[in-house]
């Protein structure tokens, strides 16, 4: 089971988002582990990551991210599916990371 970050502002809008990755994992037999988390809480719940994907409103932190985590996967959420909530797109899109 892969474990997925999701971080944002707050982590509000993306727990939302994590759900529905979470239920879109089940629909297509690839389980998932999604939480999300404000930005500020990076350091802490990195550590267990596969994957940490960035809302696309913070999407200008990427770099401070990947500076902070270096040895860990991290992508941007698109921000079409993240507007749409559309949990498989974006699952299909970190299934994407996982195999690049």
């Amino acid at each position: 089971m892969k474990k997925i970050v999701l971080l944002c502002g707050g982590g509000m809008s993306t727990s939302i988002l994590a759900r529905k990755m979470e239920k879109a994992g089940q629909e297509i037999d690839y389980p998932v582990d999604v939480h999300a988390y404000g930005v500020g809480e990076l350091c802490k719940v990195a550590k267990d990551a596969d994957l940490i994907l960035i809302g696309p409103q913070i999407r200008y932190l990427c770099d401070k991210v990947k500076t902070k985590v270096p040895d860990k996967l991290v992508g941007v959420i698109d921000m079409h599916d993240y507007g749409a909530m559309d949990g498989k797109k974006v699952l299909m899109h970190a299934k994407t990371l996982f195999e690049n």
